[in-house]
């Protein structure tokens, strides 16, 4: 049954993964892109995901992740990722108050339907808040909210620590590699195609130049 309602933030693609422009160049942006796309499309095929919505003002993903099938919200407060994934929660309840909510990186194109639905079912048995580390272990790619229960992110740097000091449970699920592995760095990107990335993010990677002085 579906439950959820995700809300994905997503910056202006001219200013996205700054810490790949080194690497990726001209790329960069239609990396930025293709990652949200692949992320989207494998949440909405998840049955867990009633709905997503894309908080985002670029107009290019904007239109692009709606073609997927998404809700794409301005972001209003334009005061950084927390204050656009509250925006895009208390929209989500403003229409359905009861809902299920969940914050949910943008950038993690190699997104398994099925893991991530073993990542809300496990958010699911709980009564309040929960989440779930990146894989460096200092980061959140994924943050749900129970019907009723406040959102309540802090997203960016070591936000682990801070969820989790926050009271929200950690959710400690093994083989979730694929709703861990967020893409900031060369690094991220290597291991996110080991772990095999969607389709528009394997076409865009294309272009780029694998060497190990690029990507290692």
């Amino acid at each position: 049954m579906s439950t959820w309602s995700l809300v994905v933030p997503l910056k202006p693609l001219a200013v996205a993964k700054s810490r790949l422009a080194d690497s990726a160049g001209p790329v960069r942006a239609g990396l930025a892109l293709a990652f949200a796309q692949d992320t989207v499309a494998a949440a909405l095929a998840c049955a867990a995901v009633r709905d997503v919505t894309v908080v985002t003002d670029d107009p290019l993903a904007g239109t692009e992740l709606a073609a997927l099938g998404a809700h794409v919200l301005p972001d209003d407060p334009a005061a950084g990722l927390n204050a656009a994934l509250r925006h895009g929660a208390a929209a989500v309840r403003a229409a359905r108050p009861a809902a299920a909510v969940a914050a949910l990186n943008a950038d993690l194109p190699a997104l398994r339907p099925q893991e991530l639905r073993r990542v809300l079912d496990d958010a699911a048995a709980g009564a309040g808040r929960a989440f779930l580390a990146d894989a460096a272990g200092v980061g959140t790619t994924l943050l749900a909210a129970a019907p009723w229960v406040p959102l309540a992110p802090g997203f960016s740097g070591p936000s682990r620590a801070r969820h989790r000091a926050s009271g929200a449970r950690e959710i400690l699920l093994s083989e979730v590699d694929s709703v861990r592995q967020d893409v900031d760095t060369p690094a991220d990107l290597r291991a996110a195609l080991v772990l095999g990335v969607g389709p528009r993010t394997a076409a865009t990677a294309a272009r780029l130049e694998f060497e190990d002085q690029r990507l290692g």
